[in-house]
């Protein structure tokens, strides 16, 4: 039961990007990541093997975010077709071999391409896509989805955190000068 309802969850929190691609990118991933909440507050049977569920329903919101991307023009679609595209073989590397080094080596920028392209219009609505600009912001991106990567799948940072005790270190060591 557990996995319909945060599969549902899921699901659902992936559609507001089809209405509004940069804020219901936000939304979708913020979900993503509340399944960790949900699986702390739910106790209807667990996932299983979470990280299996986790790519899988992660194809959802990647697929909405294709959908909103094959609307673009340009090198802002070339491109996310490109990532989605390898993504994908990293998604299925992992699901035969169930090694989450793969994921270091496939990273989801496109996850974090979709998200800068669906922002420029609220802050750089001239953004030019010149080639240099564009290498350079990939650049960026994928450093820091490669520390992402890295945090949860191989550095496993997370594994033995809880997402509320996660949130209680993080204000404990925000409010620490405080007290």
């Amino acid at each position: 039961m557990e996995v319909l309802v945060i599969g549902a969850i899921r699901v659902l929190g992936s559609l507001p990007v089809l209405r509004w691609a940069f804020v219901g990118g936000l939304i979708a991933v913020f979900i993503d990541l509340s399944d960790l909440l949900w699986m702390n507050l739910l106790d209807l049977g667990g996932l299983g093997d979470y990280q299996q569920f986790d790519k899988i329903v992660d194809q959802v919101y990647q697929l909405t975010f294709l959908w909103v991307a094959l609307h673009w023009t340009g090198p802002a679609r070339t491109i996310s077709i490109a990532l989605f595209a390898y993504r994908l073989v990293g998604f299925i590397a992992f699901e035969i071999t169930g090694e989450r080094a793969i994921l270091l080596a496939f990273p989801n920028v496109f996850e974090y391409w979709f998200l800068f392209v669906a922002s420029l219009p609220h802050w750089r609505p001239r953004f030019g896509f010149r080639r240099w600009e564009t290498a350079i912001w990939l650049a960026v991106l994928t450093a820091m989805k490669e520390f992402q990567e890295y945090a949860l799948h191989w550095g496993k940072w997370l594994d033995s955190f809880t997402f509320v005790e996660a949130l209680e270190a993080i204000w404990d060591f925000v409010s620490g000068p405080f007290t």
